[in-house]
């Protein structure tokens, strides 16, 4: 297995992809998102692509539909990058005396634009202000958490993007300095300190693109094998970081939680 690290800069991933297929690789399984899977999609027409995306990988272009993804790529959609709304409103119901939640958004991932819009919608229907944030640096999530702590923005989504899972620690640090409760989209950003978060298991996704590349090694042809659809949502609350915010969570929020760290 050979492997390759961009670190949240897309711009590398082009260069990454092309170098792997010129080693050649029998399969390149693509997990850092829309980016890494864009970048390997353009890299290569024949040589297989097992990815892991947060979105829609028709729209994308990825393939040709879930059942018959034809072409050289299949993988699984994570679905993450359309759940901004349900996470507002998760937002909303633990922290609901907040009028005005910011939303950090990263320009630069694919689905920039669906994000920013379902988050606007989410935040009309529930009669809340949100402020958009956009961050593709360090320096601009930096300059993004001051933003929210001189406008007194009283609660944030973090939204699904690769570069802020390469970012987690700083991101959870940042919300713990300036006090302000966040949402995420992985429970790793919970176990990290963050106070709640909405999505896919990392680990199970991970064990299907290793399934998925498996039996393509094994002889099986991307275009046969649909593309994998979660069935699953986890909900976790950190207890500890709520305490330490001075948020009591509500009961029916405790319930509705697939896993409450202490």
């Amino acid at each position: 297995m050979d492997f390759r690290w961009a670190f949240g800069q897309y711009e590398r991933l082009a260069v990454l992809a092309t170098g792997l297929v010129r080693r050649p690789v029998s399969v390149l399984a693509a997990t850092g998102g829309e980016p890494a899977a864009l970048a390997a999609k353009n890299a290569t027409s024949s040589i297989p692509i097992v990815f892991a995306i947060g979105s829609d990988p028709v729209k994308l272009g990825l393939v040709a539909s879930y059942n018959q993804p034809g072409g050289n790529a299949t993988g699984i959609t994570l679905f993450t990058a359309a759940l901004e709304a349900k996470r507002l409103g998760l937002l909303h119901e633990l922290v609901p005396h907040v009028a005005t939640i910011g939303a950090l958004l990263n320009p630069n991932y694919p689905v920039f634009d669906d994000q920013l819009k379902d988050v606007r919608e989410a935040a009309q229907v529930t009669g809340l202000r949100v402020h958009v944030l956009r961050a593709n640096t360090d320096e601009e999530i930096e300059a993004a958490f001051n933003t929210v702590n001189q406008q007194t923005i009283g609660a944030l989504v973090v939204a699904a993007a690769p570069f802020f899972d390469t970012r987690r620690d700083k991101l959870v640090s940042l919300a713990a300095r300036y006090a302000v409760p966040a949402v995420y989209q992985f429970r790793e950003f919970a176990t990290a300190g963050g106070l709640m978060s909405y999505g896919v298991s990392i680990p199970h996704i991970y064990r299907q693109v290793g399934a998925y590349a498996g039996r393509i090694l094994k002889g099986a042809k991307p275009a046969d094998l649909p593309v994998v659809q979660p069935t699953k949502f986890e909900l976790v609350i950190n207890l500890k970081t709520a305490k330490m915010l001075g948020i009591e969570v509500p009961a029916a929020l405790l319930a509705f939680a697939d896993e409450v760290i202490d």
